[in-house]
């Protein structure tokens, strides 16, 4: 059984009296909850130990002359267990490529944490019909061998409805999770496929939470905006708990 999963990712979003918010999150017994603040905040957040804690990048190598990135190990150090890779933000505003996250999500396991793979097609290859192929080669592209459930999340989130207050269709949402995990099927075994865990992300918010939850192969979300206030997601975590 596939153990739910809200995540927020805070983007470049807060400094120390954000973490106040910390405190303030529900932690329900039957689900998980990670919050990944941005890489200033990581260690002084894994203190609170009140929710999971992850980073929300690293640099494919551990270390080295690559000014302003960081690491795996550095975040695992400062307490971390899980990080972002493949976010479309990277991928548009880096020009990340499907390699890349795959090196970057390798590093993480390299160093005990758990990549959250981000994929998700643009509203261009949306309505031209492109989407389940974008979904596939993103995922032979940048899930590395070796993924299991321990050590991998896929969170799919078109790149349309990331802070844009648009949503698919949840038979939108099915499809491409029903599909996503038919690929991993395919790749890795029924198994290991069945254990990781496939999250939903763009625009989720307390007023659709449930009916998300409530689809097809939905075992949580990465949330941007709403998880910065604990009033805010709490919601969600509500309705994951409940799902």
């Amino acid at each position: 059984m596939r153990r739910k999963l809200a995540a927020g990712n805070w983007k470049m979003n807060g400094t120390r009296p954000a973490l106040a918010e910390l405190s303030k999150l529900q932690t329900p017994e039957n689900i998980d909850v990670l919050i990944c603040p941005p890489a200033t905040l990581v260690a002084q957040a894994a203190e609170t130990q009140t929710v999971a804690i992850g980073g929300q990048d690293c640099h494919a190598a551990q270390s080295g002359a690559h000014t302003g990135d960081i690491s795996a190990d550095m975040l695992s150090d400062a307490g971390a267990s899980y990080v972002i890779t493949g976010h479309s933000e990277r991928r548009t505003d880096h020009g990340e490529s499907d390699s890349t996250i795959a090196a970057k999500s390798t590093a993480a396991w390299d160093s005990g944490l758990v990549a959250v793979i981000c994929i998700g097609e643009t509203l261009a290859e949306r309505e031209s019909g492109k989407t389940l192929e974008v979904i596939a080669t993103q995922l032979a592209g940048s899930v590395p061998d070796g993924a299991t459930g321990e050590n991998t999340v896929i969170a799919y989130e078109p790149v349309w409805a990331i802070g844009t207050g648009l949503v698919p269709e949840l038979v939108q949402i099915a499809e491409v999770h029903d599909f996503i995990r038919s690929e991993l099927t395919a790749r890795f075994g029924a198994d290991i496929a069945g254990a990781i865990r496939l999250l939903y992300g763009g625009s989720v918010k307390p007023s659709n939470a449930s009916e998300i939850f409530a689809t097809s192969n939905v075992d949580g979300a990465l949330v941007g905006g709403a998880s910065l206030k604990a009033d805010d997601f709490n919601g969600i975590i509500e309705a994951l708990a409940k799902a």
